[in-house]
């Protein structure tokens, strides 16, 4: 689940990153139809895309990532770059693999980094909507 103004903020990095050249738009674009991954702050690194669970670095390192294969097609590993999950041709094959491969519990995002993620993780009291 995601509180308001996480959710803004990751909407907002999703409509920058639509605009974006420096990663694979095809990409982007099915990331972003795929409702798992749309709800989860999105970033990139060395043409890869990856997804976190709070707004701001350093992110959580904990869901997968999409990375485009020389040559065409994808290549999803995660959550650490010894996980190898598959290869796809398409984006949008690429994207449903990314968003079955999600650990239970990770729609919620946070504003903040990994720490203020693991704060509310923790507490008792916290406020989401969905």
């Amino acid at each position: 689940m995601t509180d308001g103004a996480a959710s803004d903020i990751t909407e907002t990095a999703w409509r920058s990153l639509l605009t974006q050249r420096y990663v694979d738009q095809e990409l982007v674009r099915a990331a972003y139809a795929e409702p798992r991954l749309r709800q989860l702050f999105p970033w990139t690194g060395m043409w890869e895309l990856h997804f976190s669970r709070c707004t701001k670095y350093p992110w959580s390192w904990d869901l997968p990532f999409i990375l485009p294969r020389n040559g065409g097609g994808f290549e999803v590993w995660g959550p650490s770059r010894a996980d190898f999950i598959g290869e796809a041709d398409t984006a949008d094959a690429a994207a449903a693999m990314a968003a079955d491969h999600l650990p239970a519990g990770s729609r919620r995002v946070v504003v903040g980094n990994r720490d203020a993620l693991a704060a509310a993780e923790e507490s008792p009291d916290r406020h989401t909507t969905p």
